[in-house]
């Protein structure tokens, strides 16, 4: 049975939106859309391809951080999420 707080529909910040479109979604959903944009943007640092270069949008979503690991990001967007 899938995880009922991850497939239920999440109203998205403005900041979230930017990056991965209007909402609600769930959070995998999010997650997802979230690696899709990192991913098309080359955001990935080449070196340690866990930890995210953040761009003008993604510092938004990362509290002003410009670079962050895998496991930050999931807590920085969190509180995007309600």
């Amino acid at each position: 049975m899938p995880n009922a707080a991850l497939s239920k529909p999440m109203t998205l910040s403005a900041e979230l939106q930017a990056v991965v479109g209007a909402g609600p979604m769930p959070r995998s959903e999010v997650t997802k859309k979230i690696w899709e944009y990192i991913k098309k943007n080359d955001l990935q640092n080449p070196k340690n391809k866990r930890n995210i270069l953040a761009d003008d949008k993604l510092k938004a979503l990362f509290g002003g951080k410009a670079e962050v690991t895998m496991f930050e990001m999931t807590k920085l967007v969190s509180p995007h999420m309600s």
